[in-house]
């Protein structure tokens, strides 16, 4: 089965580029089959992950809180 993550975050305004960066940057502790990073109006950073799964319940890299 295929799962998708989906993990959003807003910068503090005007230091969006800075937070896409950043969630590209990041190094999951596995690789997921997909990765898609996307960035929306008001310094927001959207972030799909796709990956194969036993169980809706699988322990999954997700990425950390920015700082």
């Amino acid at each position: 089965m295929r799962l998708t993550l989906m993990w959003e975050a807003r910068a503090a305004q005007g230091r969006g580029a800075e937070l896409l960066e950043w969630a590209r940057a990041r190094v999951l502790a596995r690789e997921p089959v997909r990765r898609e990073v996307f960035r929306a109006p008001q310094d927001r950073v959207l972030v799909l992950t796709w990956w194969d799964a036993e169980t809706f319940d699988a322990e999954l890299p997700e990425l950390p809180e920015p700082d």
